[in-house]
């Protein structure tokens, strides 16, 4: 006897949605290291002291920002740290559109803006970065 019991759906697979779930990980993390870095080198000399005990780190201002972004290989850096930021702003803001606005056209219309919106802050942010 062959019963078939409620609807049949289409299963797109044991690992759908553990792509975005790996991005919102690894970009994170990426995004701390980054921020600890930057910090580091900023912070720096601050905690170090002469035989005084002065200090001898100077403050923090537009040269010494200006300092530790103008190395190629901190520019390179950035940029990549700018993009995981784009790519988990917009998996986090896209799962919030898809489960919590119903209308498909306000869906879409939230998801577009985010796109839009997204790729202006890239366009500052980089220009912003290589004006260093």
């Amino acid at each position: 006897m062959n019963k078939n019991y409620g609807s049949k759906r289409l299963v797109v697979g044991a690992h759908y949605g553990m792509r975005d779930w790996l991005a919102q990980r690894v970009t994170g993390v990426l995004m701390a290291l980054f921020t600890l870095a930057v910090l580091v080198q900023a912070l720096w000399p601050w905690y170090r002291r002469d035989e005084a005990g002065n200090r001898l780190g100077e403050i923090v201002g537009y040269d010494k920002w200006a300092g530790i972004f103008a190395q190629q290989w901190m520019k390179v850096l950035t940029f990549v740290v700018i993009l995981s930021l784009l790519y988990h702003a917009w998996v986090g803001m896209r799962d919030i559109w898809m489960d919590y606005v119903k209308p498909v056209g306000a869906k879409l219309a939230l998801q577009v803006f985010t796109i839009v919106w997204l790729v202006g802050c890239a366009g500052w942010a980089i220009q912003v970065l290589w004006r260093l």
